[in-house]
């Protein structure tokens, strides 16, 4: 015999086919916290926090750069940058040099050792991103960040237009 369906299960399959507006919030926000509660673990096993990580990262990936422009890179706060840049420079990780073009600007290139760091903690990263990711398919991976850069550029114009 077919069990009959509750309205409470109607309401959630309906859910499912069409979120409101915030229960997609809700859903990308605890998303968000899990996956950085996970991503978080993951670097503390390094020595790094989140802030170390994307800095290190950054150098890593894209070579020498300033405060500023590591900051625009790796969407970090202005406040723990110098504390950032600070405690990454005493544990070896980073060089502080000045840079050729402007003698004001200071730039800052990985050391030996801070490629030593970074480089297995971005395997481990990668590789977890690749099996937490693993719920979506290729096609589903795809459709889902071209969903979400649509969503920041919303968000983006939005912020734009806000009156001050």
């Amino acid at each position: 015999m077919a069990k009959q369906e509750t309205t409470a299960e109607q309401s959630t399959r309906k859910a499912r086919r069409h979120p409101k507006p915030e229960q997609v919030w809700i859903a990308l926000a605890h998303c968000y916290r899990r996956m950085s509660s996970l991503i978080e673990q993951s670097f503390a096993e390094s020595g790094l926090s989140l802030t170390d990580f994307m800095m290190l990262e950054a150098i890593l990936h894209k070579g020498p750069m300033t405060i500023t422009e590591i900051q625009a890179s790796a969407l970090l706060a202005t406040g723990s940058m110098t504390a950032a840049v600070d405690r990454l420079e005493s544990k070896g990780l980073i060089a502080r040099t000045f840079s050729k073009s402007d003698r004001r600007a200071r730039v800052l290139e990985l050391t030996e050792e801070g490629r030593d760091v970074i480089l297995p903690a971005f395997e481990k990263h990668s590789a977890n991103l690749k099996l937490w990711m693993s719920a979506l398919s290729v096609d589903e991976r795809a459709q889902t960040f071209g969903n979400l850069r649509r969503l920041e550029k919303q968000m983006k114009a939005v912020e734009t237009n806000a009156p001050q």
